[in-house]
């Protein structure tokens, strides 16, 4: 079992974390309070998963809930796009990343889905 930090996923989802937390402190206090917060708790949980995956041999369940995850970071992100929170030029670097982890975790579900 590697070291979950040494995993291309946790890297590209910690990068991920890194840009959140860099860009909801511009938002307008309405949103960094509400949006900016539940952001940055869907990135930890999200982390925390993928420690917890790491760590299990039944993952399958584990890596759901991952990929159910990123889908509401990816859907918050838009809300604040569409709110002009952030700039589309933020929105599609974000949005690369969410992509990279979302495609990592479905990667590594599925090669968890034959062995389970």
């Amino acid at each position: 079992m590697s070291h979950y930090a040494d995993l291309p996923v946790y890297k590209a989802s910690y990068d991920l974390f890194l840009e959140i937390f860099r860009f909801t402190k511009n938002f307008k206090k309405e949103y960094k309070y509400t949006v900016g917060e539940r952001l940055k708790k869907e990135m930890i949980e999200l982390v925390t998963l993928l420690y917890r995956a790491n760590s299990r041999k039944d993952k399958y369940v584990i890596l759901q809930e991952a990929r159910e995850r990123i889908e509401v970071i990816r859907l918050l992100i838009r809300l604040m796009k569409d709110l002009q929170q952030i700039s589309m030029k933020q929105f599609v670097n974000i949005n690369k990343r969410v992509e990279n982890v979302s495609k990592q975790l479905t990667g590594w579900q599925k090669k968890h889905r034959i062995s389970e």
